[in-house]
């Protein structure tokens, strides 16, 4: 995995900033910061669809699994996001390994039913459409499902999430597993855009191109996208769109 340039670089004034060296040891988290009026952004890029964001003083997990050891070196988590119960997304043991006493953690109804006691007193259940603010960070809940016939029992409608987090002045999205849904096409002024694309089970390539030019972020993550054309999706989405294409290796061994 690579990364840097994470912000929206000479898009709409936000600075580009090159990546630290990162030693041995660390080199399996890569790291991308968006310049923020209110305070630098940086984002780990940890594995398939596993980040971290820290913002000021606080650090925010997004669909934590891998066991403490994919988040080594990284600030405890204040905020927890899981987008919906599938085991590349949501994992009690790691949850249990990375929260600490006093992270909160935000999922959907059917997350908040899996956790065990000592996570779920301190869990807040936000269904499609819900929205809540923790430590200055807004989460809204998206929508996240699948629309073709033959996939609908991956991820039905009104189970999962995807968010929108804002931190000061920039407005992140994290698909989750979906397609292209109608409020996945209505998103406006994201910063920048972490979108799935994966066969069977969630959108090909096509799909993801065309919902990145409707919404039009100004950076784009292809993030769980195992067996994806990535090359195809950056062409289809197309140099003269206004978004820019971010591709990382999500899948090096550390």
């Amino acid at each position: 995995m690579r990364i840097k340039p994470f912000c929206p670089g000479l898009f709409l004034g936000l600075a580009l900033l090159l990546p630290a060296a990162l030693t041995a040891q660390d080199k399996r988290l890569d790291i991308d910061v968006v310049t923020n009026q209110s305070g630098d952004i940086k984002i780990h890029l940890i594995n398939h669809a596993t980040l971290a964001l820290m913002w000021q003083d606080k650090t925010v997990y997004v669909d934590p699994v891998g066991g403490s050891n994919a988040f080594k070196g990284l600030p405890a988590p204040d905020l927890i996001l899981i987008t919906h119960i599938h085991a590349d997304h949501f994992s009690v043991e790691t949850l249990n390994a990375v929260a600490g006493a006093t992270a909160k953690l935000v999922g959907p109804p059917t997350v908040v039913a899996q956790l065990p006691t000592n996570l779920a007193s301190r869990a807040v259940t936000l269904t499609n459409g819900q929205s809540w603010t923790f430590l200055d960070i807004g989460v809204e809940a998206v929508p996240a499902y699948n629309l073709t016939a033959a996939r609908l029992s991956n991820h039905p409608k009104g189970r999962d999430n995807g968010y929108v987090l804002t931190m000061g002045d920039k407005r992140i999205y994290l698909s989750g597993d979906t397609e292209d849904t109608p409020e996945m096409l209505a998103l406006k002024n994201i910063d920048v855009a972490f979108i799935c694309m994966n066969l069977p089970y969630t959108m090909d390539v096509e799909q993801a191109a065309r919902a990145v030019k409707a919404f039009k972020p100004k950076i784009v993550y292809p993030y769980h996208y195992r067996g994806s054309d990535l090359e195809k999706f950056k062409s289809l989405v197309g140099a003269d769109s206004g978004v820019e294409v971010r591709i990382r290796d999500w899948y090096a061994t550390p």
